[in-house]
């Protein structure tokens, strides 16, 4: 297959970081705008990692040939099914493996049909935030977007989120790139339960009481004695977080619904670092750790933010 190069072009030019959107249509458009941008990077002795879906993973290798053992591929439905994973897990520990490199290139592709509502808003956040994780760095990252299969919402968003969009060959600067905006649109309320939760207030004498809730919980929704244990820790570093930082007063409620078992923390504190639990932190670091152990553990992590407090969910599918 012949493809055509479509190289980004840069919104400012004393900004090394790069983070176009790929619109494509078809895999015949997603690899001439993939293919050439990895080349291109390994021809300029680049690191080079993708992450994008799995069913796109067999047509990348055939095209790249003998090429594709320099590059780094990876199956985002399995790294990035929790999008709050994708910055530390994926995208910065590759540029943090590479310090080396005068540049580093990447494809990450975090938002495909079958992204669920829930997870929906978890995504663009994350797509919004690349900006600030990556503001200043010598990377750049290729987010590639299926135009036939998702709705022009997201499309949009897309526009919010990346300064430059890359369609038919042609880079063009994003007239509405504002991803502080688009963080603030995905900052939405939650939903009520669609079932009654069991509840239960918080504060530094209940920590225990909560694990062990959480614990219990997990097992009477059938998981196994690994996936219990990750839910029980887990809602463990959030109501540890919220009593340091909350007020050390709130509530957890735990419930089921739509094939996962979900957990939610409300409490008066507010997470002031948009950032947190999404870099890579020193093993040897003992505090500070507790947000990224988090997304490290279950499948989405949301959190919203009002006037009066927070409010943080997580959810693990009851079935792997």
């Amino acid at each position: 297959m012949s493809v055509v190069s479509a190289s980004p072009i840069s919104v400012r030019e004393d900004e090394p970081f790069a983070h176009p959107a790929l619109f494509y249509r078809g895999l015949p458009e997603f690899l001439a705008g993939t293919v050439p941008f990895i080349e291109e990077g390994l021809a300029n002795g680049e690191p080079v990692a993708v992450a994008v879906p799995g069913d796109r993973l067999a047509p990348l290798r055939a095209e790249l040939a003998g090429a594709q053992a320099r590059v780094q591929l990876l199956d985002m439905s399995q790294v990035g099914r929790n999008p709050g994973r994708i910055l530390p897990a994926v995208l910065l520990a590759f540029a943090e493996a590479h310090p080396e490199a005068d540049r580093v290139r990447i494809i990450g592709e975090p938002i495909w049909l079958g992204r669920s509502e829930a997870e929906y808003p978890a995504c663009v956040q994350h797509e919004a935030l690349i900006n600030m994780a990556f503001a200043g760095r010598a990377v750049e990252i290729l987010c590639p977007y299926d135009v036939d299969a998702l709705p022009p919402s997201v499309l949009a968003d897309a526009e919010l989120t990346h300064p430059v969009v890359v369609q038919d060959g042609v880079s063009r600067v994003s007239a509405s790139f504002a991803p502080d905006l688009a963080l603030a649109d995905h900052n939405r309320p939650f939903p009520e339960p669609t079932r009654p939760p069991i509840a239960l207030p918080i504060d530094a004498a209940r920590l225990t009481e909560a694990r062990q809730l959480a614990e219990a919980e997990a097992y009477r929704a059938g998981l196994d004695p690994g996936r219990a244990a990750d839910f029980a820790l887990a809602v463990n570093e959030l109501v540890t977080n919220s009593i340091e930082h909350g007020g050390n007063r709130g509530s957890v409620r735990i419930w089921v619904e739509d094939g996962h078992l979900l957990a939610e923390v409300r409490d008066a504190g507010r997470w002031r670092d948009p950032l947190a639990g999404r870099r890579p932190v020193d093993p040897e670091q003992r505090r500070g750790r507790g947000l990224l152990l988090i997304n490290h553990l279950v499948d989405l992590v949301r959190v919203h933010q009002a006037d009066n407090g927070s409010a943080t969910r997580i959810y693990l599918r009851t079935h792997s």
